[in-house]
């Protein structure tokens, strides 16, 4: 359903068939099967290298060579097999880092009493991010403290996206990840101050690597992730697709818990939208939809049809379909008399031009975005 345009639309293509396959009952599985063994079969030493770059920018790197390793390992490919085990090693290794990391900054913070939650960083698991991210509603100036003290961390220099969503980056001397630390603020311009208030007292325990993480709920995750994809970056990496997808097929949704919640931090439709694009994609490689209810699908502003595959991502279109989703959040903040959030998103335009301009001019938007 989605269009797809790119170098690397190959690469995406056997990545979404490897991680999205079809359900065991689909009489369509033998020969897919044959068509996925034959792609890898196809694929040289440079073919794998963009597959293998592009499970990295999507953060499906485990799963993404796991996926790999099954299909070559049945037909004793001694060459595929070493690249997939090679890459596999290394980003385990990397894991394994990351996460040691993690939680003894967690453990830090519980020290000193500072309440803290791992945001986006764990949803891809066994996968992580690029970077570690945690919130807390710790006054800055003592999480600067803290992770100066503990870790010899040093604020790595803050962009005015940074500053207006009241986030800091620590670099840590042998971590790979730099540490994103969310005070007391979410969203593009730190306006989420309903998800922010409540994401503490509604966190959840999971265990990862016989380590204990407070991670948010089922409804704030998903909402994290849709004021990431639909409000600011206007892409989607894979892994949201297996992630969220993940979640739906699991059952794990309260759909109207979530409608709920969307509603108080004005993005219901973004929401909406967000879960059909993932639906729509995940249809378009197991051949079924997720199970939404008819309210979500009635939400959504726009669909899969609207998003295409560019420059290594699954590209949202932002005129006019995101412009709009701007416009309404504006537009409800403004209403519920939140004046104050709403002067901040009222900047986004703004630094998404100068972050454009930027871009444009020297190649980075670094230091606004």
């Amino acid at each position: 359903m989605l269009r797809t345009e790119s170098i690397s639309n190959r690469s995406m293509t056997l990545l979404s068939r490897l991680l999205i396959p079809l359900p065991a009952t689909s009489a369509q599985l033998t020969g897919e099967a044959v068509a996925i063994k034959q792609e890898i079969r196809n694929l040289d030493r440079i073919g794998f290298e963009d597959l293998h770059a592009l499970a990295c920018s999507n953060h499906v790197v485990v799963r993404g060579m796991e996926a790999f390793l099954a299909q070559v390992r049945e037909t004793a490919d001694s060459n595929r097999i070493r690249w997939a085990e090679s890459a596999l090693a290394a980003e385990r290794a990397r894991i394994r880092t990351a996460i040691e990391f993690l939680h003894e900054i967690c453990g830090a913070f519980q020290e000193h009493s500072y309440e803290v939650a791992v945001i986006k960083s764990l949803d891809h698991w066994p996968d992580i991010g690029s970077d570690l991210d945690l919130f807390t509603q710790t006054p800055p100036e003592r999480v600067s403290s803290l992770m100066r003290r503990r870790f010899d961390a040093c604020i790595a220099e803050r962009s005015w996206g940074d500053r207006l969503a009241g986030k800091w980056n620590f670099l840590i001397p042998g971590l790979e990840e730099p540490v994103e630390i969310h005070c007391s603020r979410l969203g593009q311009t730190g306006e989420q101050e309903s998800v922010a208030s409540n994401l503490l007292r509604q966190t959840r325990t999971i265990f990862i690597a016989n380590h204990a993480f407070q991670v948010p709920s089922i409804p704030d995750r998903l909402m994290i992730s849709v004021l990431q994809r639909m409000y600011r970056h206007f892409y989607f990496r894979l892994c949201d697709v297996v992630d969220s997808a993940a979640l739906v097929d699991a059952g794990a949704i309260d759909f109207e818990e979530l409608r709920a919640a969307a509603e108080s931090a004005s993005i219901w439709e973004g929401v909406a939208s967000y879960l059909v694009i993932v639906s729509d994609y995940v249809k378009k490689y197991r051949g079924t939809d997720l199970d939404l209810p008819d309210f979500v699908r009635t939400s959504a502003r726009f669909d899969g049809d609207q998003v295409h595959f560019a420059r290594g991502f699954l590209r949202v279109p932002i005129m006019p379909q995101s412009a709009r989703l701007y416009g309404r959040q504006l537009a409800d903040v403004l209403g519920k008399g939140e004046l104050h959030n709403g002067a901040r998103l009222s900047l986004l335009p703004w630094l998404a031009t100068a972050a454009a301009v930027r871009q444009k001019l020297t190649g980075s938007d670094k230091g606004i975005w």
